[in-house]
């Protein structure tokens, strides 16, 4: 099984050159590593190299999928590195494939002018939720009113709502927003499928082709958390091969501490049978 501490690790990667980063995966019982690990990894690394600046926002697009046995490189390219804001391109390669590539903003911190934030939703206590078994040591996940996001048969309103508690919470500020970054990933698709009766990620690969094609995140900061996550997710379109999603992430006493959004695609097969797509978000 997956571990917290393990995942942790995979985040953290490691210099080998002037703004160039390697590091490992976690693909649990895939070989195929999430797009979200590597947001993760890339706001590490863009984090290492631009150390007075704190991650504001984040934007990825995954062009290939990347192999869970292969080492990952990061190279970091910095458009600027200013006294307030400075922002850089983190490509993701394993050899000479390209398989990610994340624009990066970064920001020093500044007081508020003005401030306000959308409410939390209204979704009850995480005790109230139904759990929700997903492979991974050290992370609690509930989620309101569904007990499986995968099944085709579970039918209702584009959105699921997923508490989640982390043991432990980490402390360094580029390995929090990373695992906040991290599950972005994961229940988008099924948000979406969740409108339509007859289809569910339980179906992925099977009689439908689906993958995560992009992911864009904003952290409001400050991004800290003791107890409890709210993921918020909102399925406002799908069509033509893709959905669109839209998340909130608020902390238990119902501070919104990061924005997200997903294009997810979800396709049929080719007139050969094969998948034409990419492995979808696993629930890892």
């Amino acid at each position: 099984m997956s571990t917290l501490e393990g995942m942790m690790a995979v985040f953290d990667v490691v210099p080998s050159g002037d703004h160039r980063f390697q590091g490992t995966s976690d693909g649990g019982s895939r070989s195929v590593v999430d797009g979200s690990q590597l947001l993760a990894q890339a706001i590490v690394a863009c984090s290492k190299t631009l150390p007075r600046h704190s991650v504001r926002t984040a934007h990825a697009v995954f062009v290939r999928a990347a192999d869970a046995n292969v080492e990952l490189e990061f190279d970091v390219d910095v458009l600027h590195e200013g006294r307030t804001f400075a922002s850089a391109v983190v490509t993701v390669r394993q050899g000479n494939r390209r398989c990610a590539s994340v624009t990066v903003l970064s920001d020093v911190d500044h007081h508020d002018v003005i401030s306000h934030h959308h409410p939390m939703p209204e979704v009850g206590a995480p005790e109230d939720a139904i759990p929700c078994s997903m492979p991974m040591e050290g992370r609690e996940v509930r989620l309101v009113g569904i007990a499986d996001p995968n099944d085709p048969q579970e039918i209702g309103p584009p959105v699921i709502d997923a508490w989640l508690r982390y043991d432990p919470v980490p402390r360094r500020a580029d390995l929090a927003k990373a695992l906040l970054a991290h599950f972005t990933g994961h229940l988008s698709i099924s948000a979406t499928m969740r409108g339509h009766p007859g289809i569910g990620t339980a179906m992925a690969h099977d009689t439908v082709s689906t993958g995560v094609m992009g992911i864009s995140i904003t952290f409001h900061d400050p991004v800290a958390w003791e107890d409890w996550l709210l993921y918020h997710h909102e399925s406002t379109q799908v069509g033509r091969g893709m959905s669109y999603v839209r998340g909130q992430v608020f902390t238990g006493q119902g501070q919104l501490v990061a924005s997200f959004t997903q294009d997810g695609m979800i396709r049929a097969f080719d007139a050969g049978g094969a998948d034409t797509g990419r492995p979808a978000s696993a629930l890892l």
